[in-house]
């Protein structure tokens, strides 16, 4: 079994991808493999989901986190969206208990009506942090350019990198017990 493997919104760059794109990969590869979808960061830019197709595409997998919008990454605890044949596909090869009773509790309560406008209110907060963040970082004078994001992160090209990097290492050892002033 052939298997494409797509992250969208992507990681480092934030970027969702191109729907048109997609949608020639799923044609493209309509028959001879699975596309899996990995939607971490989707709740970030929910108008991207790949979900809808699922019904147009039966190749197609999407895969779901709590670790990222929800703020569950110790959970360890996704999900998979995908037709019936794969799905009792994977029902043979998973593990009889995949979840533990603790982690299937908080699961479902992240899901719950009121999980999900917490993670909605918190994805809002995140995304007015990240405008700001942008904002600032377009403002100094080392930062070469501010690549667009979809989701909780940003990737900047940074001009003089090594100088940020020494002062960002600097800065982190000023923690550490008995490191002062290490300029």
């Amino acid at each position: 079994m052939k298997v494409v493997f797509v992250c969208s919104p992507n990681n480092p760059t934030g970027q969702i991808i191109d729907p048109q794109s997609m949608r020639d990969l799923l044609e493209m590869t309509r028959g001879k493999a699975i596309v899996v979808a990995d939607e971490a960061y989707i709740e970030f830019c929910p108008q991207a989901t790949l979900a809808g197709w699922l019904s147009d595409y039966p190749h197609l997998v999407v895969l779901r986190t709590l670790s990222k919008a929800f703020a569950l990454a110790g959970l360890r605890c996704g999900f998979t969206l995908a037709n019936a044949e794969v799905i009792n596909v994977l029902l043979k090869v998973i593990a009889p208990y995949p979840l533990s009773t603790p982690v299937a509790d908080i699961a479902a309560q992240a899901l719950s009506p009121e999980g999900i406008a917490a993670m909605r209110q918190r994805v809002a907060q995140i995304l007015d942090e990240r405008r700001y963040l942008v904002e600032q970082l377009r403002g100094i004078a080392c930062v070469e350019q501010v690549f667009d994001s979809e989701t909780n992160y940003v990737l900047a090209r940074i001009t003089a990198s090594s100088a940020v990097f020494k002062s960002l290492w600097i800065r982190a050892l000023s923690y550490v017990t008995r490191i002062n002033n290490l300029h």
